[in-house]
């Protein structure tokens, strides 16, 4: 694929904004707030299970996006055993004949099989680190890679330099804790396999930490369990980095989540386009927005940039797993009935509340009724001194009623600007449009010419009969009009409007193409010759591509082997050391001595945690009882 231009002569290089697609509403959705792709599972081989869809409506949303020249990506990135290829390849032409553009993978077996020319985007579950990684994938045919959440700007633009082929990050969402693809802990515990796309969630629930001396250090606390990615104002870096796509978490959110955070960042990216000229929209049409999008008026854990600047911060969220929403201000007094804060706040009936309580529990409650001037709040169905309140309590909103009526409504449109010339002809009129994409249509009609009695009024009829696209996906941005004021109907006006329409959104389908993949090229090295459980191969098309490429040793996947006892079940750049104020930290030229390792368990699993501090990393250890 392409490199990123930088300037000079070299042509604006697309940015991408590319949302999730729980079903075909919510892709419809994603795309009329201004997503210039969008990812969707089918009813197999998808890693999120519970957001699969029928192929017939993979094909309609395919038809609603590539309207605006918007492209449809297939999730199939789950691990396929041996009795699955022969379906994951109907599938895959199913995909292709229904207009999906690319196929989202990690299963690298499917490399292996005669496929249809549709690209391959290599999933982040390919655990996708390292230039040396990005390049082996980029020499075997992929066409994009999406990287590893973990990784920096400085380890971003390392692989842009040593790499050709097009870099996705997510830069929203949920976050998982292990590098993606590498977690084996859901599959540990109950047999219910992230990488193929069951994930039963450990890492949100309670855990207790203790010393392997039986010191607790932390108890029912959710260790592992991180804040939610938030990049919206680094944008720009990761674009000057060498970032193409960016990506948004979420294939199991609701509806207002789609709309509240693909608006958000179609407005960030639009602000970046328009302040720097290297760059340019991925798809067409130019999005409205009828709300103010706000991140934490939606699904919200709070936030962070995830290690994006800096190796350590903050990235836990050790006391809930669950959204806690927009902050809104700290309780200042208490009586029976009423709860008063310190500032003023916009609170309405029915919104929800939520608040740490003294013993670090997430508690909360529903507002009953309000009083903006004294900054007073009722709490319903129960008294101040049940809600387990104090003065000094931080309050945050995850239910936002006024909010939610507004998402309810219209919320946005999306629509081609159309540049139109109306012209007479000897026989009657016609119209020539040009869109945004330089496609180009002429429509004629024949029709008698009868001079206007009020010529300034045949112009305003003329304007505003072509004007009405109000049902279509295009709008007049000019229209010249190259014309005597002739008295011409409504209806006549309305005829011509319409076919233009109509002929403008066939040439569109027209001339619309899927990019199709290269040639695979020739086996490379892979650049080890053993390669443990944790390179996922579960079938033995992927046992033929990695020995193709040199692989000599090959241990089966997790899946279909359990391996030993203190086989890494998980491996993170979060550290629970860290994130108990435990770490030492790292001084210039002081060799490190590693902590010793230390157990988290809860009722369900019993697991070793070591830390390797020279690379800030810690793992995750199967025991003989976590099986």
């Amino acid at each position: 694929m392409n490199t990123l231009n930088t300037g000079g002569s070299h042509p604006p290089h697309p940015l991408e904004l590319l949302a999730p697609a729980k079903n075909l509403e919510l892709g419809k959705e994603a795309i009329n707030h201004g997503a210039d792709a969008v990812y969707i599972g089918a009813n197999q081989f998808g890693a999120r299970a519970a957001a699969g869809n029928t192929m017939a409506d993979i094909e309609a949303l395919c038809a609603h996006a590539h309207k605006y020249f918007a492209r449809v990506y297939l999730a199939l990135n789950t691990l396929l055993f041996d009795h699955e290829l022969a379906l994951a390849r109907t599938l895959i032409d199913q995909a292709w004949n229904s207009g999906v553009d690319a196929l989202i993978i990690q299963d690298m077996g499917l490399l292996e099989m005669d496929l249809p020319p549709i690209p391959l985007f290599a999933s982040t579950q390919t655990d996708n680190r390292t230039p040396e990684k990005v390049k082996f994938l980029e020499q075997s045919g992929f066409s994009r890679v999406i990287l590893a959440r973990e990784l920096g700007i400085g380890a971003i633009e390392k692989i842009r330099r040593n790499t050709r082929i097009d870099l996705e990050t997510f830069v929203h969402g949920a976050l998982c804790v292990s590098y993606s693809g590498q977690c084996y802990m859901s599959a540990a515990i109950g047999n219910r396999s992230a990488n193929r796309g069951e994930c039963g969630q450990p890492c949100r629930l309670p855990w207790n930490l203790r010393s392997d001396q039986g010191r607790v250090l932390a108890e029912n606390k959710y260790l592992l369990s991180l804040k939610d990615m938030n990049r919206g104002d680094h944008l720009a870096a990761l674009a000057g980095a060498g970032i193409t796509s960016f990506k948004i978490e979420g294939r199991l959110k609701n509806i207002n989540y789609v709309k509240n955070i693909v608006g958000f960042y179609r407005n960030r990216l639009d602000q970046l386009l328009g302040e720097d000229a290297r760059f340019t929209q991925a798809s067409s049409g130019e999005t409205r927005l009828f709300f103010p999008p706000d991140p934490v008026k939606t699904f919200n854990r709070k936030e962070t940039d995830y290690y994006l600047f800096k190796s350590r911060h903050p990235v836990h969220s050790f006391n809930t797993p669950k959204s806690m929403g927009e902050k809104i201000g700290t309780v200042k007094k208490i009586t029976p009935e009423w709860v008063s804060l310190v500032r003023d706040h916009d609170l309405q009936n029915g919104d929800g509340i939520c608040f740490l309580d003294k013993q670090g529990q997430l508690s909360g409650f529903y507002v009953n009724r309000v009083d903006n001037e004294g900054r007073l709040i009722l709490p319903g169905r129960t008294s101040t001194k049940k809600t387990g309140l104090f003065p000094g309590a931080v309050l945050f909103r995850n239910h936002d009623q006024a909010f939610l009526k507004q998402m309810a409504g219209r919320t946005s449109e999306r629509r081609i600007p159309l540049d139109m010339v109306f012209f007479e002809t000897d026989q009657g009129v016609g119209i020539d449009a040009r869109d945004q994409d330089n496609i180009q249509t002429r429509i004629l009609l024949e029709i008698d010419k009868q001079p206007a009695r009020d010529p300034a009024r045949a112009m305003e009829v003329i304007q505003k009969q072509l004007g009405k696209l109000g049902s279509s996906i295009f709008f007049m941005n000019r229209l010249e009009i190259q014309s005597e004021p002739y008295f011409f109907r409504a209806k006549d006006l309305n005829l011509l409007r319409r076919n233009l329409v109509l002929a403008m959104e066939e040439m569109r389908a027209n001339v619309y193409a899927p990019v199709q993949a290269p040639v695979r090229p020739e086996s490379v090295f892979y650049g080890s010759t053993d390669l443990d459980f944790r390179a996922n191969v579960a079938n033995h098309l992927a046992e033929k591509f990695y020995k193709k490429r040199g692989v000599i040793t090959l241990a089966p996947a997790f899946e279909l082997s359990l391996p030993g006892p203190l086989a890494p079940v998980m491996t993170t750049k979060h550290c629970i050391r860290y994130g108990l104020g435990l770490c030492a930290g790292k001084k210039k030229n002081q060799k490190i001595e590693l902590p010793p390792p230390m157990i988290l368990e809860n009722k369900k699993a019993r697991f070793r945690v070591i830390f390797n501090c020279d690379c800030c990393e810690m793992q995750i250890l199967k025991m003989d009882d976590s099986k």
